[in-house]
């Protein structure tokens, strides 16, 4: 076990301790002690909202817009069911990252990048063996819009990747806008003011492993930190995700609910309602049993695109409270800092 003690560098991409499967965990994988996991947190009070009154009239739309309003304020975390996917995109979109997961080491290495502004990239940990910390995670990312300018540059083993992933990410994309629409409406600027910029804008998949953990309870699969997107939706295989309650400053878990997807307001959400909408703190718990995977859809404007708060939203009350920035800039920031070490985007983005 001389690993046991070494830097973050012997854990690089393909030799890290989750990827080989390691009875015990690293020296460089432990949390401090006082950010380590409940081992019986908490279990958050996660509001799930019936997407389906979107479309039964006006006065079933006004009591959901109102429960997406109180949920963006409270916790910037809710649950969507009656979302309009299908069960079976859903499950074969989660089973297609499992086997692309499963593949040989010289197949994943293909993808193998440190590279934040690449397109198309397989890593463990956040920045692989370059963290101080090390984190119990594998990734896939790759844009995902438009669909047809990105999907031939994706894995094609599994062979049925590119078809399941892509029908996966068509179907979040649509919703991602009838989300935005009901976003940008609970905060009275109107459903449509994000509309055109957001048909436009990126969307980054990031197809996320967390493999079964020697000792979950001293480890993690991401450290706390906010999305910097407008929105991210997510679809997971089990439980594992913990969002921060910020009221009372404690992690919570999130229960899984089959068929539910979970939606994340990110910071660009929070610099456009003016600090009114709060992205959340969450990050990804582990466990001993079983592999987990979820698939993050991260929705925003255009790479070079700059977010900036509504003007609507600003007033000699409510002065302007955050800088504008872009995706790019946040490619920038994520390859100069360590989020292990508390480093937040949205923080950077505060007058």
């Amino acid at each position: 076990m001389d690993d046991d003690k070494s830097c973050s560098s012997s854990f690089s991409i393909g030799k890290s301790a989750q990827e080989r499967g390691l009875s015990y965990v690293p020296e460089c994988y432990v949390i401090p002690t006082s950010h380590r996991p409940s081992v019986i947190p908490d279990v958050a009070n996660v509001p799930t909202i019936d997407f389906g009154k979107l479309k039964q009239g006006s006065h079933e739309r006004a009591i959901l817009i109102q429960e997406i309003r109180t949920a963006c304020r409270q916790l910037g975390f809710f649950q969507i069911v009656n979302h309009g996917i299908c069960q079976s995109v859903l499950d074969e979109a989660l089973a297609s990252a499992l086997e692309f997961f499963k593949l040989p080491g010289s197949e994943k290495a293909k993808f193998m990048s440190n590279d934040v502004h690449k397109p198309v990239r397989y890593g463990t940990s956040l920045k692989d063996g370059v963290d101080k910390i090390q984190f119990w995670r594998v990734f896939l990312k790759h844009y995902a819009h438009p669909l047809a300018d990105w999907i031939n540059t994706w894995p094609n083993n599994p062979s049925n990747y590119r078809e399941t992933m892509g029908k996966y990410c068509k179907e979040v994309k649509k919703l991602s806008l009838e989300i935005t629409e009901a976003i940008t409406e609970s905060l009275r600027i109107g459903p449509t003011y994000m509309s055109n910029k957001m048909e436009d804008g990126m969307q980054v998949i990031a197809v996320n492993c967390y493999p079964p953990c020697p000792n979950p309870e001293i480890a993690l699969g991401l450290p706390p930190h906010s999305d910097y997107s407008c929105l991210t939706i997510v679809l997971q295989s089990c439980q594992g995700l913990e969002i921060m309650h910020a009221e009372e400053g404690a992690w919570k878990h999130v229960p899984q609910l089959h068929g539910a997807l979970q939606v994340h307001v990110g910071d660009h959400f929070e610099v456009l309602s003016n600090g009114l909408y709060k992205s959340v703190v969450h990050r990804a718990t582990l466990n001993s049993e079983r592999t987990r995977i979820s698939i993050a859809s991260l929705h925003s404007l255009g790479l070079d695109e700059k977010m900036g708060t509504a003007k609507e939203l600003v007033d000699e009350e409510h002065p302007g409270r955050y800088k504008e920035s872009s995706f790019k800039d946040f490619l920038n920031f994520l390859s100069t800092n360590d989020l292990a070490e508390g480093k937040s985007f949205i923080n950077t983005l505060k007058i």
